[in-house]
């Protein structure tokens, strides 16, 4: 892979990363515990409160898994095994990794 390629793509994976750090920042309030008083939260608005909540802590979780494979991507960046599928260990197609620059499998692998 050459020097201007694996840069590209460092700063793609770093964007990427600040993007959902900044995300999580600001979407953390939506997963704060509902207030139990209903008579200020209307039975139906606290239901409402509550399926937000769970919304935005699988959000979070997401979010999360999605930060641990922009660092296993960054590191496999580093010790020169990125764009080598996990599995077989062939190469992955350039577009797949364009799409998705954290894969960690050709698409062959993916699908099997």
């Amino acid at each position: 892979m050459l020097t201007s390629d694996r840069e590209q793509i460092r700063k793609k994976l770093l964007t990427l990363q600040a993007e959902l750090l900044e995300l999580a920042d600001t979407s953390r309030q939506a997963a704060q515990t509902v207030e139990l008083d209903q008579a200020s939260v209307g039975r139906l608005s606290r239901m409402d409160a509550l399926q937000s909540q769970q919304m935005a802590k699988e959000s979070g979780r997401r979010r999360q898994l999605q930060l641990a494979r922009i660092e296993s991507a960054l590191q496999r960046l580093e010790s020169d095994e990125y764009g080598l599928c996990c599995e077989c260990g062939e190469a992955i197609n350039p577009r797949r990794l364009a799409v998705d620059p954290t894969s960690i499998l050709c698409i062959d692998c993916a699908r099997g």
